[in-house]
């Protein structure tokens, strides 16, 4: 019997790949007692990180700089492809990733250090390539507002993805950025389906705010595009044409999209899901995964991970480029963002004293 808790994505906190003890919940005669029990609740620690910018070199990936302020995710998304780094931590990417959450307390700091260094060459910065920097405990630690603060001060471009509504505190710090061209978002949307996100990213933004999100962007002068990611086969496809609708009308510029990636646990996580709440039509589902993914449940390829192989993953893409050219989106994001601003606002103590030898 699975016992899922209310507002969280996964269904179990399996043990990840590199887990040295595994834990299995026992219920039976005790099962009414359990749902007595508290709600899982939320844990958050201060993580001080080493090196704060990513370096990308994978040509599925539209940049080559990203920061990630925090590690796990409270949304909850069951199919998030970043679930596994949290068994590098030796905790589950189930429950675990949506619960045992950490911030990057160090991260302006670090961020500064590497825009300081001589060497150091301007390109442009994505934030929220793996977890939300929107989710909801961005709304006590400010890590991504500072981030942002400081990326104004040097005049550096920078771009961001998210599903959170939370990215509306900030406009004040967007329409600056887009004043000088420096920023692009891109606003994740699943699904139009409230019953269905509900379960599937339980703790993001609801589809309407999403829309309205990048309807008050665009009306600030905030270039936005939509991510409709990830389409999932035989669940919410058949609502491709409708988001890139929706978007379009909402003020997207442009849109792109991912198939559904199940990387390493997060293939078990789904399917322990889909079956728990859709078992009608998991079969047909994972079929089609794996009929776009060489007959497997994933395939990391470059130039095949975020689109998959096959008749369906085709189909997809030609529905895609249709509707975009219908909607008059581009099928890519915006690009062109300004690097030739770049600068080193003076900080005290730049200058090395003299006379000392």
């Amino acid at each position: 019997m699975i016992r899922r808790e209310k507002g969280r994505g996964a269904v179990s906190n399996r043990a990840g790949r590199f887990a040295r003890h595994t834990r299995q919940e026992a219920i039976d005669e005790w099962a009414e007692e359990l749902e007595a029990l508290p709600k899982l609740a939320t844990q958050v620690r201060a993580e001080p990180a080493k090196s704060i910018i990513s370096r990308n070199q994978s040509p599925d990936v539209p940049f080559e700089q990203s920061i990630n302020p925090y590690r796990g995710c409270e949304h909850g998304c069951v199919y998030c492809f970043a679930r596994p780094t949290h068994s590098y931590l030796d905790l589950s990417p189930g429950l675990d990733f949506e619960t045992r959450l950490y911030y990057k307390a160090n991260a302006v700091e670090l961020l500064e250090a590497e825009l300081r260094k001589p060497a150091y060459v301007c390109k442009p910065i994505t934030i929220g390539a793996n977890t939300d920097p929107y989710q909801p405990i961005e709304r006590e630690h400010r890590i991504t507002r500072q981030l942002l603060e400081l990326l104004l001060d040097y005049r550096h471009p920078v771009s961001l993805i998210t599903k959170g509504a939370l990215i509306e505190r900030d406009l004040d710090l967007l329409i600056e950025l887009a004043r000088l061209e420096l920023v692009h978002i891109q606003v994740s949307v699943t699904s139009l389906d409230q019953e269905l996100k509900r379960s599937l990213e339980p703790r993001a933004a609801s589809a309407q705010a999403r829309l309205r999100i990048i309807e008050r962007l665009s009306g600030n002068g905030v270039p936005v595009g939509a991510l409709v990611a990830p389409i999932i086969p035989a669940l919410t496809d058949h609502e491709l044409e409708a988001i890139v609708e929706r978007v379009a009308s909402a003020g997207a510029r442009s849109a792109g999209y991912v198939l559904l990636r199940l990387p390493h646990e997060v293939a078990g996580l789904f399917t322990e899901w889909l079956g728990t709440l859709y078992p009608e039509r998991a079969g047909h589902v994972m079929s089609l995964v794996r009929q776009s993914r060489g007959g497997n449940d994933y395939d990391s390829a470059w130039g095949q991970r975020m689109r998959g192989t096959g008749r369906f993953a085709e189909l997809i893409e030609k529905r895609f480029e249709l509707a975009c050219r219908k909607a008059g989106l581009t099928p890519r994001p915006g690009a062109g963002l300004r690097t030739d601003m770049f600068t080193r606002p003076e900080r005290s103590g730049d200058q090395l004293s003299l006379g000392v030898f």
